[in-house]
């Protein structure tokens, strides 16, 4: 189960919100193939956050996923989630990252056990 936690400093109200976690969801799905409903999306907003000595808008984000992740989806899904967020929130894309991790299975916990 791919899971993408964004964090970032810009306000979001509900609309926003529900357009970040629905594409970023199609996102995540599309370019790591695997089912939207595999995806979860956490957006946690209005959180400080400081980069290159400033506080103007800035995400950072992790993609946990058991495989299916590498340089080239990596870079892709980097480029599109930064598209996203810029026309989303005007984040420029030289203040957003992410951090990807491939879990093995058992680092990974659903409904009671592992995968």
């Amino acid at each position: 189960m791919p899971t993408f936690n964004l964090f970032t400093d810009v306000p979001v109200d509900g609309v926003v919100a529900s357009d970040i976690l629905k594409d970023a969801t199609k996102a995540v799905s599309k370019i790591i193939g695997k089912p939207e409903s595999y995806v979860m999306i956490l957006l946690n907003r209005t959180l400080p956050i400081a980069s290159a000595c400033t506080e103007e808008p800035a995400v950072y984000a992790e993609l946990i996923s058991i495989g299916s992740i590498g340089p080239g989806v990596n870079e892709k899904l980097s480029s599109t989630i930064a598209e996203v967020l810029e026309t989303k929130l005007s984040i420029d894309s030289s203040r957003s990252y992410i951090k990807f991790y491939d879990v093995e299975r058992s680092f990974f916990g659903f409904n009671g056990s592992t995968f």
